[in-house]
């Protein structure tokens, strides 16, 4: 009988490339990780693993082993979340989201105070990760949902074993400084404009970074001066508004007192993000994660 647990070790080696990572994203020892992979092998009975140089390679067996694994993993997902839901006077449980800061606080927040009235027995802790980490923290167990964005032009990896619902598509505007020579007329803003101008991104693998380059390149024929960078959308409107920067920003991140920021389009570009919720594929039927990502669809904190 293969053992599930053992079955998650090498779906995740699969996933990750090493038993090192393995380890990490399980909270394993590495020789842990190995000794329990030489005993799915045993189990098995035939050969899992290969070397090469000084990672080990997966056989044609164990990547049929490892896509049998992953329908096991998601129908154990789903046996527990029927179980629960077939036992449960009430919904009740803890539900751990990871969320980016923006998020947080216009959705996830609302939606945590909307449960606390209709369903009290469902506890919400939240992990802040940016949409790459809670999504690789999703597939390797640590959470429960993630609440994620996708900018225009940069989409995610469509990952099997993961279920994923749009809650909402919403547009992205150029923030500038009230004061901006391009802001006094109004209306749509030439990128062109802004060849001279300094730049706040997030980071620089991030799709909003990868979206203003893209932007800039494609509508202003230039590359963008970026001379600040952080994922925070609250610090890149505070260095708009202290005249640090200019930046694109989308309405989530506009919403309430912006300050000395003028908002404006881009002119000829319609850009836009998308806002999502991740389970994985199974789960989504467990009662207390079903009631949050209802509560998730229903909130729109601005």
């Amino acid at each position: 009988m293969l053992d599930l647990r053992r079955l998650r070790l090498l779906r995740e080696l699969q996933r990750l490339g090493t038993v090192s990572a393995v380890a990490d994203a399980l909270s394993y020892s590495p020789s842990t990780v190995s000794q329990q992979l030489r005993v799915l092998e045993r189990e098995a009975g035939t050969a899992l693993f290969e070397p090469a140089g000084r990672r080990v390679r997966l056989t044609d067996a164990a990547l049929v082993l490892a896509d049998h694994a992953q329908r096991l993993l998601a129908s154990a997902e789903r046996a527990e979340a029927d179980l629960a839901a077939a036992a449960a006077g009430a919904v009740a449980g803890v539900v751990r989201v990871g969320s980016f800061q923006t998020a947080s606080l216009r959705l996830l927040m609302p939606a945590m105070n909307a449960l606390r009235e209709t369903y009290p027995g469902v506890q919400v802790r939240l992990v802040e990760a940016e949409p790459e980490p809670a999504l690789d923290a999703l597939r390797s167990h640590e959470l429960d949902l993630a609440l994620a964005d996708e900018w225009a032009g940069t989409p995610h990896p469509r990952w099997p074993g993961l279920d994923r619902e749009d809650l909402f598509t919403e547009a992205v505007h150029l923030a500038l400084p009230s004061d901006h020579p391009a802001a006094r007329a109004g209306g749509p803003v030439a990128l062109a404009a802004l060849a001279d101008a300094a730049w706040a991104t997030g980071y620089p693998r991030g799709g909003m970074a990868a979206l203003v380059r893209r932007v800039c390149n494609q509508h202003g024929g230039f590359e963008p001066n970026v001379v600040h960078q952080t994922n925070e959308l609250s610090m890149l409107l505070a260095l708009v508004a202290a005249g640090h920067a200019v930046t694109l920003l989308p309405e989530l991140a506009l919403a309430g007192d912006i300050g000395d920021v003028a908002v404006r389009p881009v002119a000829d570009a319609e850009l836009t993000r998308a806002l999502f919720t991740a389970v994985r594929a199974g789960a989504d039927t467990r009662p207390a994660l079903a009631a949050v990502r209802a509560a998730l669809r229903s909130a729109r904190g601005y």
